[in-house]
């Protein structure tokens, strides 16, 4: 059975910073183009980051450019993102998600398997 867990999520203050990593079993997932994804209550899954399989091309949502970085070590975990300088607003449930392609995406349909998400919030 192939599973993506997602872990390092939690509560931090208005400022903070987190590291989310994606675990997988069932399979290898480093020749995946992997990405993260976020739900905030009551809200749509919107894109956050992705990373193509050999490590580039890298997309970042607007929202977290310059204060979210992805990375991924095929060797441990499949993908890591770190978040820094985090604001309320990035208050949500965090996905990882996996596509069986070179280059990374930044649509939800793309991505083939799902993890079922870390709570991340943000304190004011």
């Amino acid at each position: 059975q192939v599973q993506l867990v997602e872990s390092g999520g939690g509560l931090v203050q208005t400022g903070g910073s987190l590291r989310l990593s994606c675990a997988a079993s069932g399979r290898t997932f480093d020749n995946y183009a992997m990405g993260w994804f976020r739900q905030a209550p009551g809200k749509e899954r919107k894109f956050v980051a992705a990373i193509s399989r050999s490590g580039g091309p890298i997309y970042y949502s607007d929202r977290v450019k310059g204060r979210f970085t992805i990375s991924r070590d095929n060797a441990k975990n499949p993908v890591y993102l770190q978040m820094n300088s985090l604001k309320p607003e990035d208050t949500a449930v965090y996905y990882c998600a996996a596509r069986n392609f070179v280059t990374a995406s930044t649509k939800e349909y793309d991505y083939e398997y799902w993890g079922q998400g870390t709570q991340v919030t943000v304190s004011s």
